[in-house]
């Protein structure tokens, strides 16, 4: 009797254990974790395309994480997307020439926005809007370009014959 009850106190505890770890996982992948908003101010940037760019992507720059995609919206008026941006107050020295740019991690990874600083001696403040960006990548342009271009140096040279 005393082992079943030692038996079931290890299975209890094992399970217990299990749940932990599935919640810290789920924390890690939702990107819930790491980032606190409390003393942040807030950056717009302006983009043709978006791709993949989700709300609480990472904001990067040199690799380091200084902020997240607080929200994502479309302006009707100059058809583009509207990234707002909360950064830690922490790195508050980008340059106001800072460029904003998509980029995927790795080759089908998650998209973030990396802030790549000018050499501007005024920075950005709060509510500023970063007017220099690059937009996201998107494959499946590439591809069509690449095929079409393929398609095309085929053509030209089937009528270079006698």
């Amino acid at each position: 009797m005393k082992q079943t009850k030692t038996t079931e106190l290890l299975v209890g505890m094992l399970i217990a254990a299990g749940v932990a770890a599935l919640f810290v996982l789920a924390m890690k992948v939702s990107n819930l974790s790491t980032f606190s908003a409390a003393n942040s101010y807030t950056l717009t940037a302006r983009f043709d395309n978006i791709g993949g760019l989700k709300v609480r992507s990472a904001v990067v720059a040199g690799g380091v994480l200084v902020g997240r995609i607080s929200s994502i919206d479309y302006d009707n008026r100059r058809y583009e997307a509207v990234v707002v941006m909360e950064v830690d107050q922490a790195y508050d020295q980008f340059p106001d020439d800072t460029v904003a740019s998509i980029y995927t991690a790795g080759l089908l990874g998650e998209q973030y926005v990396a802030l790549d600083p000018g050499g501007s001696e005024e920075l950005l403040a709060d509510g500023s809007e970063i007017e220099f960006t690059t937009s996201a990548l998107v494959l499946e342009k590439l591809v069509g370009k690449f095929l079409l271009n393929s398609a095309e140096g085929a053509e030209a040279t089937e009528g270079d014959g006698p």
